[in-house]
């Protein structure tokens, strides 16, 4: 298994949001993390991406303890795209990219010929290499969400984190960027886990779904999470309904 939990406890302050759970996410697979505001989905995926400890528990990446890599060893197995919009001024898309590959560099960080092959392939396997001289503060988001794709491709890791990387996009550059991310995992043998609200896409676009129901956590193949009722539980008593057919919430107010 790529991603494995063993037991993982998560709490804010006082506030329990995870209590003994566990799940194994495998390799070639695309894995949407779905749950209401506030129960920790970034929380865990910065768990598992090492940049924070859980209260208890154990992550495992590809096989190792993430508590038993060192730096380098980690920034090796796995790449996390978080929320944030990278605009940094004059710096070229493919500059961006570029950084991706830190782990690897010498002491200096001068890129190598194999880095700038690594970095090229990313640009072109999302489809942005005409891009690649682009100031990155002249992107569109959409287009930025695929560059800072392109960076955890370069960095050439088993495991990528995506935190809501659809936030921000409209629904066809929604449902691009989520099929890029099933071809990356099929195609090319990652295991991609990210945190999305789109819950049709997550059912009919995804191998498995991830649910956070404080303070369990579920763990099923898309058809099979979109037949459980677990998602019509989770909504319920917030004046929604879901659609199980079309992957949608649904007001109850008439």
């Amino acid at each position: 298994m790529s991603i494995s939990l063993h037991h993982i406890r998560l709490a804010y302050g006082p506030r329990v949001l995870l209590e003994e759970v566990s799940a194994e996410i495998p390799r070639a697979s695309l894995t949407a993390f779905i749950g209401r505001n506030g129960t920790g989905k970034s929380s865990l995926l910065r768990v598992i991406a090492g940049l924070r400890p859980a209260e208890g528990g154990e992550v495992r990446l590809c096989g190792t303890p993430v508590s038993a890599l060192n730096p380098r060893q980690l920034a090796s197995t796995v790449s996390f795209v978080a929320t944030d919009k990278v605009r940094i001024a004059n710096l070229a898309c493919e500059d961006m990219v570029a950084l991706g590959r830190a782990p690897y560099t010498n002491w200096f960080g001068r890129m190598q010929k194999s880095d700038r092959a690594a970095v090229r392939h990313a640009l072109e396997t999302v489809g942005i290499a005409d891009l690649a001289r682009k100031p990155m503060e002249t992107l569109s988001d959409g287009e930025c969400q695929r560059a800072m794709i392109a960076r955890a491709l370069a960095q050439d890791t088993p495991v990528i984190l995506l935190d809501e990387p659809t936030a921000f996009l409209d629904l066809p550059n929604r449902y691009a960027l989520a099929s890029l991310l099933r071809r990356l995992a099929h195609d090319e043998g990652r295991c991609i886990l990210f945190s999305t609200h789109d819950l049709d896409i997550a059912l009919s676009l995804c191998d498995s779904v991830l649910l956070i129901d404080t303070p369990a956590l579920h763990h099923l193949p898309a058809a099979e999470m979109a037949a459980s009722g677990l998602i019509e539980r989770l909504f319920a008593g917030a004046g929604l309904s879901f659609d199980p057919l079309c992957g949608r919430i649904r007001t109850d107010e008439p």
